[in-house]
């Protein structure tokens, strides 16, 4: 993920050494950063799955992923193999302006992929920012110090000031559909809160993600045609399966590619991933 025009022209001429190094330095500096935001609130619907695995999958193409975990169930801290009870500070310390983020960040079993963790006492920050201002640009001015490929923020079941300051943060939503009869329904409401942050300027740029598939039920391919129908291209084309080896995978402290990476659940995940990297 790096923006090589202009960079080459710098380097346009010169064969020393001394230029490869300088060139190397520059290309670091021109690496663009992209940040996902991993919202739905609803429930069951994969979407802390979702937030492990593409970052684990894209950390796996070679890039250098952080995950932050926005969500006080601190489900993704769980899910990467970290005891969320013993941390000695979280991201409850970084939303109240008590710690720096990079300060807590730390190294996962995945190679190149990095967490932010986080766990209960992060209620605090969501119940204090209610009554500051500027709340929703809390976490962008913190994620903008950033060097890394990748953000991916996994978020509350919920539209709080947690979820809010993660979809002005972040330049893509992704929002992981259960293929389920209401699905199209519990939408409404987020999208009514990003039409909303649309007008005031921050504008993500919105992927579905269909999730826990059955292909064995008729209501499956029914619910599937009526979401492409109503968001189209939006709507990645991977498909995730119900599998019972992505629901084993957080009891073990593992990614599914670390736990299991020829299941269809990793396949699609990994597919996913390749997606949203082209």
């Amino acid at each position: 993920m790096t923006t090589d025009s202009g960079i080459m022209s710098l380097a346009s001429g010169c064969q020393t050494p001394e230029s490869s190094t300088t060139l190397i330095d520059i290309r670091e500096e021109f690496t663009i950063m992209e940040v996902i935001a991993v919202a739905n609130q609803k429930g069951g619907c994969g979407k802390t799955t979702t937030t492990v695995n593409l970052a684990a999958y894209l950390a796996l193409r070679g890039s250098h992923v952080l995950l932050i975990d926005l969500d006080p169930q601190g489900s993704s801290t769980t899910h990467l193999g970290i005891d969320k009870d013993n941390l000695p500070k979280n991201m409850n310390e970084v939303m109240m302006d008590r710690a720096k983020l990079q300060d807590i960040i730390i190294p996962t079993t995945v190679n190149g992929l990095d967490i932010a963790p986080t766990n209960n006492d992060l209620v605090e920050a969501d119940a204090v920012l209610t009554s500051k201002v500027g709340r929703e640009k809390r976490l962008k001015k913190k994620v903008q110090e950033l060097n890394y490929d990748y953000v991916i923020i996994d978020t509350p079941p919920a539209l709080g000031n947690m979820t809010l300051n993660a979809l002005v943060a972040s330049d893509r939503v992704i929002v992981p559909i259960q293929v389920e009869f209401f699905a199209v329904e519990g939408l409404k409401t987020l999208i009514r809160m990003l039409d909303e942050l649309d007008e005031l300027g921050y504008q993500p740029k919105r992927r579905y993600l269909l999730t826990m598939c059955d292909n064995r039920r008729k209501i499956t391919e029914e619910v599937s045609t009526k979401i492409r129908s109503l968001l189209g291209d939006a709507v990645f084309k991977v498909v995730i399966p119900e599998n019972v080896r992505l629901v084993e995978a957080p009891s073990q402290g593992l990614p599914i590619c670390l736990y299991d990476a020829s299941c269809s659940g990793a396949l699609s995940y990994k597919d996913l991933a390749d997606e949203v990297a082209t």
